[in-house]
């Protein structure tokens, strides 16, 4: 006789229980994971700041409180130099401006609905940089919880400011005659260029119209040459857009 699979000794099997969501710490330990790669690499960058902010006569707890509250990794290094030098309140907001102006192109494709609550959006619009933009929006982000994406910027900033906060108190053991801490970002995005050129291998006109705007900004506008480089580049694949008749692969 066949018996029914519910039933047990006449008695039905109660139903599985519910598998009970991820909760917050699963997701700080995955997102602790996912920064893992992009926060080492912050770890030098942070020490060459500190240290940066030590040598040009600032006290070390400069370090901290920018790396805090700007969190704007190239726009750091620009501004030491800024309050060195007492530069007026209007000229760093503008450069402030000038150099973060990408970060209006991401919230475009930034997952900001997932995030949970108002504090979670505000954090996490104020926490966006480069290495977590390309990590929440990558494929392998697209089953990533908001609470995750969160834990992730958050230990981003926090390699951040830590290491930042090292590097100025070890400062004083770097001699003076030290040169060229604050070229690391530059030589950061050096890198990251020569790695992107490597993957263009189909589409090298795009690294030459970027090589070819960056020198014509630089000889035609030297005082401006941030923005007219982009101006350029963005009108030269419009142009080569529509004159060859296909969406360029990579922008």
């Amino acid at each position: 006789m066949h018996i029914s699979p519910a039933v047990t000794e006449g008695r039905p099997r109660p139903a599985p229980a519910p598998v009970p969501p991820p909760t917050g710490p699963s997701d700080a330990r995955a997102a602790f994971n996912d920064s893992a790669g992009a926060g080492l690499g912050f770890i030098p960058l942070g020490l060459a700041f500190g240290a940066l902010v030590t040598h040009s006569g600032l006290d070390w707890w400069w370090a901290g409180l920018s790396a805090t509250l700007a969190f704007g990794g190239s726009f750091e290094f620009l501004l030491i130099g800024m309050v060195t030098a007492a530069a007026s309140l209007a000229a760093v907001a503008l450069s402030a401006f000038m150099v973060n102006v990408r970060h209006v192109f991401y919230a475009l494709s930034f997952p900001l609905h997932r995030v949970p609550g108002r504090l979670g959006k505000a954090y996490a619009t104020f926490a966006m940089c480069d290495e977590a933009y390309a990590l929440t929006t990558g494929k392998q982000a697209r089953s990533w919880s908001g609470r995750r994406m969160v834990w992730l910027q958050f230990f981003l900033h926090l390699y951040w400011a830590g290491s930042a906060v090292a590097g100025a108190l070890l400062g004083s053991l770097i001699p003076d005659s030290v040169t060229g801490l604050d070229f690391a970002l530059t030589a950061m995005f050096t890198v990251l260029a020569l790695d992107a050129v490597r993957d263009l291998r189909g589409d090298m006109p795009t690294p030459a119209l970027a090589l070819l705007s960056a020198l014509a900004a630089r000889l035609l506008f030297p005082g401006q040459m941030l923005p007219a480089a982009f101006a350029l580049f963005t009108a030269a694949l419009l142009a080569r857009h529509f004159t060859t008749g296909r969406k360029p692969t990579h922008a």
